[in-house]
């Protein structure tokens, strides 16, 4: 490594909002979290899991109606105008 480019490594204190602090080491003597694994919900086991397979039986009775069948749509006149004039030329 080259001598005087490197930022020094020191150590450091990490706080968090909730107030849990700990030390580490970086190159900034002090960093400030919003939130840690103290006081995130995932970690703390307080998380509250989405239903996502409500989801899922909601879609299949939505589409459940088609069948599979490939809803065509309706082509507007102007096209079909369009698909004429191509084919006189």
């Amino acid at each position: 490594m080259r001598e005087g480019i490197h930022p020094k490594y020191v150590d450091t204190t990490v706080t968090c909002a909730c107030g849990y602090s700990f030390q580490t080491r970086s190159t900034k003597p002090e960093i400030k979290l919003e939130i840690c694994s103290h006081c995130h919900p995932f970690f703390t086991g307080k998380q509250k899991l989405v239903d996502s397979a409500g989801r899922v039986e909601r879609f299949h009775r939505r589409y459940k109606k088609t069948e599979g069948k490939t809803i065509r749509k309706k082509v507007s006149s102007l096209s079909a105008d369009r698909r004429d004039k191509k084919k006189e030329k």
